[in-house]
């Protein structure tokens, strides 16, 4: 899948991670991320891994499990693995694609390159971390 640069931008604008963020971050994060085709049943992340990349669902849908239990499904526009990018620590799930998906990519260098030129990137990754630990409402 090609995406127009416009449309990549208007991809990324719609994540919550980056929902926050101004044209200018916006195209940055679109020049750091690349865009990647993936087929059903891959294993993008493994729990306890010490791999470092943001994902972004573009199209398609992953099954997240901890310790073999099935916690989520992510669709088109949902992210993974910023918890583990952020904290340096081991991924905290596997996520398996569950159909042929299509995912931007940002690498941890990049995102580095990226917090380091734009700060407020930051602040919108450390908005959505609090949110993602906040307890559930009951």
């Amino acid at each position: 899948m090609r995406l127009r640069r416009d449309s990549k931008i208007d991809l990324i604008h719609k994540v919550p991670l980056f929902s926050q963020c101004t044209k200018r971050e916006l195209t940055a994060i679109a020049a750091a991320a690349d865009l990647i085709e993936v087929p059903e049943g891959m294993a993008l992340v493994t729990e306890g891994g010490h791999d470092r990349e943001l994902m972004v669902i573009v199209d398609g849908n992953v099954e997240v499990r901890r310790g073999g239990r099935k916690i989520a499904t992510l669709e088109s526009g949902e992210f993974f693995g910023e918890i583990a990018m952020i904290s340096g620590g081991p991924r905290t799930a596997t996520v398996t694609t569950t159909s042929p998906t299509s995912l931007l990519v940002i690498g941890e260098r990049q995102f580095g390159a990226l917090v380091e030129e734009t700060p407020s990137i930051a602040t919108s990754v450390l908005q959505v971390l609090g949110e993602r630990f906040q307890p559930k409402a009951v």
